[in-house]
């Protein structure tokens, strides 16, 4: 039995289709659309519509730009000879607020997993050999998830970059600054012992 009428109930599974939105959530989310003023929710709807027509992908390292080079890759500031390998969009945000990297990105779209029908060639990984192939790059540094899909996405990348012979790193793991050891599991000590440095 519909407790609101179809179009609200239209509303509600459409929020409940996005991550981390389940029932209640989208339940609030459509009613606070609906207490909007009119000009509000069609600026609202028009902001979707708009992104989703304009929002593309960078040529050159596959990260979103409202149309041509994305400003990282045209940016004469930074280090093209550096590419770190991120999944995600969302990544190149995290990496840029650190503002310690200076170099270019490389956004794969995804990692491989077998588990959800995503092999190789679902992700974008012929684009960045495209790019180191064309010389210039010295280091590829993978910044993928230290997870299972991750780690596997890493080691498959780093095998078929061998043969460039560019430097292929990747990013420490360890203790997390203000961390205890205490709350520490095995894997991450042994990550962190393993990639200790000279004081």
């Amino acid at each position: 039995m519909e407790y609101f009428p179809a179009p609200l109930e239209k509303l509600v599974e459409q929020f409940a289709k996005l991550p981390g939105i389940g029932g209640k959530s989208a339940q609030r989310l459509a009613f606070h659309v609906l207490g909007l003023p009119e000009a509000e929710a069609r600026e609202f709807a028009d902001a979707i519509l708009d992104a989703k027509k304009s929002v593309t992908c960078c040529p050159v390292c596959q990260n979103f730009t409202a149309g041509g080079l994305c400003p990282i890759c045209s940016s004469p500031k930074r280090d093209g000879s550096v590419i770190c390998v991120v999944a995600d969009p969302r990544d190149v945000a995290a990496m840029e607020r650190s503002r310690e990297f200076n170099g270019h990105y490389h956004v794969l779209h995804g990692v491989i997993s077998p588990m959800n029908h995503v092999g190789p060639d679902d992700i974008a990984i012929k684009p960045l050999l495209e790019r180191v192939a064309k010389g210039g790059v010295n280091e590829v540094i993978m910044a993928t998830n230290p997870d299972t899909e991750g780690e596997a996405t890493a080691m498959y990348i780093a095998r078929l970059l061998k043969p460039f012979g560019v430097r292929v790193t990747r990013l420490a793991y360890g203790i997390p600054v203000g961390g205890h050891l205490e709350f520490a599991d095995d894997a991450t000590l042994v990550r962190a012992l393993e990639g200790r440095q000279d004081l």
